[in-house]
């Protein structure tokens, strides 16, 4: 554990979706995304084996920028500038401004709650309804944090439209699967 510093933060995105104004909940519901992990960034062979693991099977997929809970059937965002790579449909620059807005919206403080890590600490957090923010305050210290993460696989992402998310490119992770990230 750091001394100070590492918090973790997730976003509620079922109420950032709540927060926009009619016409871009309107937007929204209607947008599909492509989403690839680490959107944005091309990872180079020498970046280690994360980034091995990451080409070998890179997942991209085309999900509903507002995807509907299968449980309480609650619209919420569903666009993550880790993952979400660019709007379908529109230009580039479009889709930047798009994103940036959404993006904004899902960071803003009413949505966040702030977690802070002791030794011991359990998290969990519902992918469907929020997103996880990962500490920006550690990069320039010296320290080695230890976690252990598990990811359950869920349900395919479907949309207000019902459109279904689908894989555009590589194989989707199955139960059987055994996946180590190091």
């Amino acid at each position: 554990m750091p001394e100070f510093g590492g918090d973790t933060t997730w976003t509620n995105l079922v109420a950032a979706c709540q927060g926009l104004s009619e016409p871009l909940r309107r937007l929204a519901d209607g947008l599909t995304a492509q989403h690839r992990f680490l959107a944005g960034y091309q990872p180079a062979a020498e970046d280690g084996p994360l980034a091995q693991r990451v080409n070998a099977n890179l997942l991209v997929s085309n999900h509903p920028v507002v995807r509907v809970h299968p449980e309480p059937g609650e619209k919420a965002l569903f666009v993550n500038p880790g993952f979400t790579d660019h709007i379908l449909g529109v230009s580039a620059v479009e889709s930047r401004r798009i994103l940036d807005l959404f993006y904004e919206q899902i960071a803003r403080p009413d949505y966040t709650v702030r977690f802070g890590w002791e030794p011991g600490s359990v998290a969990f957090w519902d992918n469907r309804a929020t997103a996880h923010l990962g500490p920006t305050d550690l990069g320039h210290l010296n320290v080695e944090r230890v976690l252990h993460r598990v990811t359950l696989i869920g349900d395919r992402p479907v949309g207000p439209t019902g459109f279904t998310s689908e894989i555009v490119e590589g194989k989707p992770f199955l139960s059987h699967a055994d996946v180590k990230v190091s």
